[in-house]
């Protein structure tokens, strides 16, 4: 697993890890590390079991859908009901291919949630551990400066208010932008924009993209 794949498995481990963190987050180093794999291996597996059940869901709609049609196609009403039915084309409906794009976004969450679990029980897994214990602890031993960021480019947004997993993941890519060295900003943007994409709502993704450029843009950070 090369070091980008790492580095995204530890801030998605970070991203589980702030959600488990008590409501006020207190100024410590101290973290279990432990606690955080497993637990995070727990979320990760719940979340792999509810994205194949409502594949499974989907595609029994689906078959329930195609059968259905075949049944009431015209050709069908005109034969025999002793006879079988014809097979038939079916169109590509926005419906259908809305539930294929479901069933394959379910498919890869799957997978990288798999992925994931493999790597915590596993693989190469102290320094993807390293990575996101820094990072959280980073956040809670800056948190003031962190969120100010999120205060001064999210106009017309209060901090407290945004929906908590984008707020993490602003934290997340904040604490890299302006503490981690070896890691571009623009790399920092990109595995947010990612996780919002994989976590949150539809919209996240560009909201984090622009809260996150316009802080590059605008302000002169110490790395």
């Amino acid at each position: 697993m090369n070091k980008m794949n790492k580095r995204r498995a530890s801030r998605e481990l970070a991203l589980i890890t702030f959600s488990q963190l008590e409501k006020g987050i207190k100024k410590t180093t101290e973290i279990d590390i432990g606690d955080v794999i497993q637990k995070s291996s727990v979320v990760l597996t719940g979340e792999a079991e509810n994205n194949l059940n409502s594949a499974v869901q989907e595609l029994a709609k689906i078959r329930e859908f195609v059968q259905n049609y075949e049944l009431e196609h015209p050709v069908n009403l005109e034969i025999s009901y002793e006879m079988a039915s014809v097979p038939v084309g079916i169109p590509l409906t926005s419906d259908m291919l809305g539930r294929i794009d479901m069933l394959l976004e379910a498919a890869e969450k799957t997978y990288s949630a798999i992925d994931l679990i493999k790597l915590v029980s596993f693989g190469e897994i102290e320094e993807v551990k390293s990575y996101a214990i820094q990072l959280v602890k980073t956040f809670i031993e800056n948190r003031e400066k962190i969120d100010n960021q999120i205060k001064e480019h999210s106009i017309g947004w209060d901090v407290e208010r945004l929906v908590k997993i984008d707020r993490d993941i602003l934290r997340i890519a904040i604490a890299e932008i302006m503490f981690f060295k070896d890691v571009p900003s623009s790399v920092s943007i990109d595995e947010a924009v990612e996780l919002a994409k994989k976590y949150s709502e539809p919209e996240s993704s560009s909201f984090i993209n622009g809260i996150l450029g316009h802080i590059v843009r605008t302000e002169t950070l110490d790395k």
